[in-house]
């Protein structure tokens, strides 16, 4: 359904004079009642610099945010691994499988992000990262191999780090998806089932043929906006040394002590980043509601 304005009333007219005059409110505060020494020309310097060869290249707020985006696109994608599989296990008709799906979702979602955060940073680093021998290939393997990795992931130096905050971001973002997962499934009617194992198909057969199908849509929305969140939770890594935006503001906040412009400047990548997947989404709903209708 789209969305019809209808007619302004009076009230319309109101909110929208008291949200304007607060708008104008805040915007002579900040530039006549806060004394700070503004200094906005300093910040587009930190977006792109000149490299070696006379080329443009990111610097490093851009590359802070290039980082944003890959990080948030490889939480999202193994998340919805993670959230599909443990989803239908929490569906399952398997004691077993039902367990470990609750188990999952309840120690993800009570276990503070910042403490999963370093517990994988530690872990990773230290246990796994030597086992797998990544870093060595990223450092040391065929040129081609080298740039991919860099390319898709980050420079050999950051790579430990990097793939630290993409799993626990994973886990993270997940757990939720379990949930949106479960729910959907368990919102079509058991007649469906029933309806399904009269016509002589499998348990596996129901769920692919018939159920599924019919909980995709009922899973695309909050999946999608599920995304949006991967990205503004997505900043939370930067406590360990991940070169993502948040963390690259801090640095440049450090060495110019530009404080206000930098924090602006990052709240408005974000919120550029974050309203285009929202503009997106809600293209989607609307093509996917046509579609399934």
């Amino acid at each position: 359904m789209r969305f019809s304005p209808g007619k302004l009333t009076r009230f319309d007219f109101v909110l929208a004079a008291l949200l304007a005059a607060g708008m104008i409110y805040g915007a002579l505060r900040i530039t006549t009642g806060l004394d700070y020494p503004w200094n906005w020309q300093a910040i587009p310097q930190f977006f792109f610099r000149r490299d070696s060869t006379g080329g443009w290249g990111p610097n490093l707020l851009m590359q802070g945010f290039i980082n944003t985006i890959r990080l948030s696109v490889w939480g999202a994608l193994l998340g919805s691994l993670f959230g599909f599989a443990m989803g239908l296990a929490r569906t399952s008709r398997s004691p077993f499988l039902r367990l470990l799906g609750f188990l999952y979702v309840g120690m993800i979602r009570n276990i503070p992000s910042l403490v999963l955060i370093f517990i994988f940073y530690f872990f990773i680093g230290d246990q796994l990262m030597p086992v797998l021998r990544l870093s060595e290939i990223a450092a040391y393997g065929p040129v081609p191999v080298r740039k991919l990795l860099e390319f898709l992931f980050a420079p050999a130096h950051l790579l430990t780090p990097f793939l630290s905050g993409v799993m626990a971001l994973a886990l993270l973002e997940g757990a939720y998806i379990t949930e949106i997962v479960r729910a959907a499934i368990q919102s079509i009617a058991r007649g469906q089932w029933e309806a399904a194992s009269s016509l002589g198909l499998s348990r596996n057969q129901q769920l692919w043929y018939v159920v599924l199908p019919q909980a995709l849509p009922r899973i695309l929305p909050p999946l999608a906006g599920q995304f949006i969140s991967t990205i503004k939770d997505s900043a939370i890594v930067s406590v360990v040394s991940i070169q993502e935006l948040t963390f690259q503001g801090l640095e440049v906040m450090a060495a110019t002590h530009l404080s206000l412009e930098i924090w602006t400047t990052i709240t408005l990548l974000y919120f550029l980043l974050t309203f285009g997947c929202s503009l997106a989404v809600r293209q989607m709903e609307l093509r996917t509601g046509k579609g399934w209708a």
